[in-house]
């Protein structure tokens, strides 16, 4: 990671005399978890680069307007739910949106998209339970920070995106996000990032 909270810390190039096939400017709430998640689908073939913030909804989207670099073709924003008033979640995912932003949530925290991995989960949780939930999982403690985190799961990945499509469509055309809960548009973007590794995704 560099020293403004990057990783790759480049713009799209030029790789091998080719060009990346695609490229993607992902911006996220946490520094570790996600970013290190993100960082699995980098091949020489796609440009990834990923912002870790510290930040959170309405913040994260602001700073993400503001390091926005030019020349991508998808531009993320990656947050969770958490337990940030209503507004604040709802306002934030509209202001990204507004901006060129697509944004992957997660009502209450991104590793309910981790869970959907192992199977079709539609209890509501709160945070704090997931890493019991998934250490039970895995089989090993679940840490955050597991550099590990996308190869144990590379697997189970069409099984994931079923059950987080599933899960979304559940709630209806008339969604309301931050109610929502479980929930994740996770999907949305590795289903971008696997499309443009040339990888089939579920029908």
């Amino acid at each position: 990671m560099t020293r403004d909270g990057t990783r790759g810390g480049v713009r799209p190039r030029i790789v091998g005399g080719r060009k990346p096939l695609a490229s993607f400017f992902i911006v996220c709430e946490g520094t570790k978890t996600e970013p290190q998640y993100f960082e699995g689908f980098r091949l020489p073939s796609i440009s990834v680069k990923v912002v870790g913030t510290g930040r959170n909804t309405r913040s994260l989207v602001e700073e993400a307007i503001r390091r926005r670099e030019e020349g991508y073709d998808h531009y993320w924003c990656v947050f969770d739910r958490d337990s940030f008033p209503a507004q604040n979640f709802n306002t934030a995912l509209e202001k990204a949106r507004r901006a060129g932003f697509q944004v992957a949530y997660s009502n209450e925290a991104f590793e309910i998209w981790y869970l959907l991995h192992f199977e079709y989960y539609t209890s509501a949780t709160s945070r704090d339970l997931y890493a019991d939930k998934l250490s039970q999982r895995l089989g090993r403690p679940y840490k955050k920070n597991d550099e590990t985190i996308f190869m144990s799961l590379r697997d189970r990945l069409p099984d994931a995106i079923k059950n987080a499509r599933n899960l979304l469509t559940s709630y209806g055309a008339n969604h309301n996000p931050e109610k929502d809960n479980p929930c994740t548009t996770v999907h949305l973007l590795v289903e971008q990032l696997m499309a443009a590794k040339g990888a089939p995704t579920p029908p």
